[in-house]
């Protein structure tokens, strides 16, 4: 496993996930299965760090009155008061700059940049300070500060709603960048990365926050690093994240009518990657494909590609494949579904390894 940063503490073995729609469970149910969204699940994990660490502040365009472009924020200005949770200016280099002098002293901000390409213009804070001011001062100084992105496309949403940034922020040593693909997860992941003393990046897919599961929301699981098999197969893997980890589980179950038994792997965590996982799975299949929205020219999957490649060369049937968005800027709404990856994209993939 590739481990760079500090590997906050994360106990338990539970799977699980859930959506938004629904109201999160309280904190008496919380550990009962329920039926939830992805943004329930992720306003629960917001209330519940609140509730726990007096030094938790939450910040960004319309989370306090509004609740957030998608509701994720809904409630916690009226629960916790406007010192905790509290409205910004349309200005995301002095969200993250604010973030990062709150956190050298003391607090734990969790701020959200409305849509994926609003967060451009907070570029240049995100990597040359919140990523590189620990190692700046050797260590004296930790940012404990998560910013939360609403990534991805499926919502029909226009240019600077729906892109896919991943690759920038997995790019750049001193962050670590989660996405979650349950409503589940999302509550652990978000938890497990409030505690965290390392920036971390929160992709949040959201063509999923309206997705349901019924789940019990804990953070008992696995840690914050390590990716998850979600379906387990015996000669192809299918590795995917976020937004495209139901789009992997719903290829896999079609495959299996073709005759492939397809084991999904949710990455979960994208930078540090969980190699283990990943190398074990294909030494015993011998085949893997990877799934992503994002564009596929020096893309994320290109670099999942060239490990695999390297590191389980001798026991691959097959190259390793890429199922991915198109090499162009996002498209209008009515022509996003020719962009994104499919089940019959990814079938079709499976479908020219080699089989003979």
């Amino acid at each position: 496993m590739t481990t760079a940063l500090h590997s906050p503490a994360a106990a338990g073995t539970a799977p699980g996930d859930t959506a938004p729609g629904d109201t999160a469970p309280g904190p008496a149910a919380a550990a009962r299965p329920a039926p939830v969204t992805m943004a329930a699940a992720l306003n629960r994990a917001l209330a519940d760090s609140l509730a726990a660490d007096e030094r938790v502040v939450v910040f960004g365009e319309d989370v306090a009155t509004l609740g957030g472009v998608f509701r994720v924020t809904d409630g916690l200005a009226a629960r916790f008061g406007p010192a905790r949770v509290f409205d910004t200016p349309l200005a995301e280099s002095g969200i993250v700059g604010t973030a990062i002098g709150m956190a050298m002293n003391g607090l734990v901000p969790v701020i959200e940049m409305q849509f994926d390409a609003f967060a451009y213009p907070a570029f240049e804070q995100v990597t040359s300070h919140l990523a590189k001011l620990r190692n700046r001062t050797r260590g004296r100084v930790s940012l404990p500060v998560v910013v939360r992105v609403p990534f991805g496309g499926g919502i029909g949403g226009v240019e600077h709603h729906s892109d896919s940034s991943e690759a920038y922020y997995a790019h750049t040593p001193g962050l670590r960048v989660v996405s979650p693909g349950t409503p589940a997860d999302a509550y652990r992941l978000l938890r497990q990365s409030i505690e965290c003393p390392d920036p971390v990046i929160f992709l949040e897919p959201k063509r999923r926050y309206w997705g349901k599961e019924t789940a019990a929301l804990t953070t008992a699981g696995p840690p914050i690093e390590q990716a998850l098999i979600r379906r387990p197969g015996t000669n192809v893997t299918l590795i995917a994240y976020g937004g495209m980890v139901s789009t992997a589980v719903e290829a896999a179950e079609a495959a299996a009518g073709e005759g492939w038994d397809v084991e999904v792997i949710d990455l979960r965590s994208l930078a540090p990657l969980d190699e283990a996982t990943l190398t074990e799975s294909v030494r015993r299949t011998g085949r893997a494909v990877v799934v992503h929205e994002a564009q596929g020219f020096a893309g994320y999957g290109a670099e999942i590609a060239a490990r695999l490649t390297e590191q389980c060369f001798y026991h691959l049937e097959a190259p390793v494949l890429r199922v991915t968005g198109l090499d162009i800027p996002y498209p209008p709404p009515y022509l996003e579904h020719f962009h994104l990856p499919s089940v019959d994209r990814i079938l079709d993939a499976i479908a020219s390894l080699e089989w003979e």
